[in-house]
């Protein structure tokens, strides 16, 4: 994990420099537009947030049962948005990453997310359509494990990653809501281990084996698809501090081998809700679902109820 977080400090410095959006503003990644931090006369806006929740329940001669445990979360968040003329340019990044410790099992980690988007669009005509071009990053930081068996590693920073190249158009009706399609996009998978591109991880095409389970042609490392994708956002104050943000992402992939499978759309739809409590309380509920046939043949859902101290600049 050291050397993980060795490797990847310089880039996540480089690119946090670089600017991105908020926790529910995570999720909105939209335009930022309600947060501090910009004057109203620049072509920039900036911004983001950056929060840490904790959790602890502590039991003695409990007669329901129970166990002990321990969670702390943190997630960083932000943007740097541009708009000048016909030109709109937005970028955005996500971390996040929490540790989990119930009763005498080991530290586990329960979140881990890297998310970056960049954006731009020159606008046609006077309509509020956009020529656009859309770059996503998408890993993790630290190794993920089989729980509970800890010894079997089944992620890596990059393993998998995800990078998707896509030129469309944007449409933006509304300043808290926008549609991205692109029927000419490119989406890259990386494994970058060995040992789980030989199991052919998340799609990729694995090993090729003799007769005596030698391996005569290793795993590919990365699996690339090209396909139509689109891109749903929303972000807006439903109530006072209160804001309600959620973000879908369909792909779908022209190329697949597999035709059964090239009719199968992979989903990415995260919804947030963050109350603020005061200047510096928080409390959320995050849920993000996924359904990708590469990686399993099931939906994946996660939920995150939090509560702790955060901070918007």
């Amino acid at each position: 994990m050291k050397k993980t977080i060795t490797t990847i400090l310089p880039l996540l410095i480089s690119i946090f420099t670089f600017g991105q959006a908020a926790n529910v503003d995570k999720i909105a990644g939209i335009s930022g537009d309600t947060l501090t931090g910009a004057k109203a006369d620049t072509s920039w806006k900036t911004g983001g947030f950056i929060g840490i929740n904790f959790s602890q329940v502590s039991l003695n001669n409990w007669a329901q049962g129970g166990e002990n445990s321990i969670a702390i979360g943190s997630n960083a968040n932000v943007f740097a948005n541009y708009a000048k003329g016909k030109t709109q340019w937005d970028n955005s990044l996500t971390l996040a990453y929490a540790l989990l410790k119930t009763g005498k099992t080991p530290v586990r980690k329960s979140d881990d997310q890297i998310d970056l988007t960049s954006k731009f669009g020159y606008r046609i005509g006077d309509s509020k359509w956009f020529y656009s071009a859309l770059l996503n990053f998408k890993s993790q930081f630290a190794d993920g494990y089989a729980y509970p068996n800890d010894s079997v590693v089944i992620s890596h920073f990059l393993a998998p990653g995800y990078v998707i190249i896509a030129l469309g158009v944007n449409y933006k009706p509304v300043e808290y809501f926008e549609m991205f399609f692109s029927p000419a996009t490119g989406k890259v998978t990386l494994v970058n281990d060995q040992d789980l591109a030989d199991l052919g991880a998340y799609g990729v095409d694995p090993a090729v084996y003799d007769l005596n389970g030698n391996v005569t042609s290793n795993g590919k490392t990365s699996r690339t698809e090209f396909g139509a994708y689109m891109n749903f956002k929303f972000k807006k104050d439903i109530f006072t501090n209160v804001t309600l943000a959620s973000k879908l992402e369909l792909f779908n992939n022209y190329t697949d081998k597999d035709k059964d499978n090239a009719k199968k759309i992979d989903v990415n739809w995260e919804t947030g809700l963050l109350m603020k409590v005061n200047k510096f309380m928080t409390a959320s509920i995050l849920t993000q679902l996924i359904y990708d046939a590469n990686t399993i043949e099931r939906t994946q859902f996660k939920e995150v109820i939090g509560v702790g101290v955060g901070y918007k600049f």
